[in-house]
């Protein structure tokens, strides 16, 4: 690939993550300390940028991890964060980590996705709630969204289903809006598609966040879901990996899970 065809696709690719996150380029600039001018010859091709420049920019951008790779590799660079999965054998000491996080939150449940929303890991306290859900939603590998709002997955025990599914639609929508997945698009596709309705809760609900209430042997329980990332991360799957907690939304699903 010649310089200048180079030059043209990274700059393509910048000018993107720029109107994504609705920066005008003297904006860019000026948090970037390049000039204007410059900036507008790297997003036309006219100009090539330095390995540097690539990573001063996306990270003013705040371009994930993984498409500062991809971003690196269209500029004629090597990448620079690792990308690994999380059977990886480096990652060992991580994988204990996440567990032990889990296991902490007993006995509320609590579960680790990466940026598809596949399950990585759980604790003891998930199981009791996917009592009911098909087997070939829990085979593979497990997307925890389409097993919450697919018909034969949690949806027939969600009270409040439209409720939620415009929780978890919502969600993924912004999570494209600034990720530009297309993989998550496709995700968001096939969650609409699935019967159940779309109401947004509202503050005059009472609500302090989106509640889930599920029914299970227990009762119909009630959660608040809290989400945790790892801090400065420099690895392309820690960067996109989450932590999912279900915390107790009333006294009473609180006694549940204390048994």
């Amino acid at each position: 690939m010649s310089t200048a065809r180079t030059a043209e696709g990274v700059g393509a690719r910048l000018r993107e993550w720029r109107q994504r996150r609705r920066l005008s380029q003297l904006d860019l600039a000026l948090d970037a300390q390049v000039s204007t001018r410059h900036l507008s010859f790297v997003e036309t091709g006219r100009a090539a940028p330095s390995r540097e420049m690539v990573l001063r920019l996306t990270e003013r951008l705040e371009v994930p991890l993984r498409d500062r790779n991809a971003l690196l590799l269209a500029a004629g660079f090597a990448p620079v964060f690792p990308e690994r999965d999380f059977t990886d054998p480096g990652l060992s000491d991580l994988r204990r980590t996440v567990q032990a996080v889990l296991d902490a939150h007993m006995p509320h449940p609590a579960l680790a996705i990466d940026r598809g929303w596949t399950l990585l890991a759980a604790n003891a306290g998930v199981a009791p709630l996917l009592a009911g859900a098909a087997a070939h939603l829990l085979e593979g590998e497990v997307n925890v969204l389409r097993l919450s709002l697919h018909p034969e997955g949690l949806a027939p025990r969600i009270a409040n289903l439209a409720e939620w599914r415009g929780h978890v639609l919502s969600r993924l929508r912004r999570q494209v809006a600034d990720s530009g997945d297309a993989g998550l698009s496709e995700l968001i596709q096939e969650l609409a598609a699935y019967p159940g309705g779309e109401r947004h809760a509202r503050a005059e609900d009472g609500l302090i966040a989106p509640l889930l209430r599920l029914r299970t042997d227990g009762g119909w329980l009630s959660f608040l879901s809290a989400t945790m990332t790892f801090g400065s991360p420099l690895d392309v799957l820690v960067s996109e990996l989450a932590i999912e907690v279900f915390l107790p939304a009333d006294a009473a699903t609180a006694k549940v899970l204390a048994g």
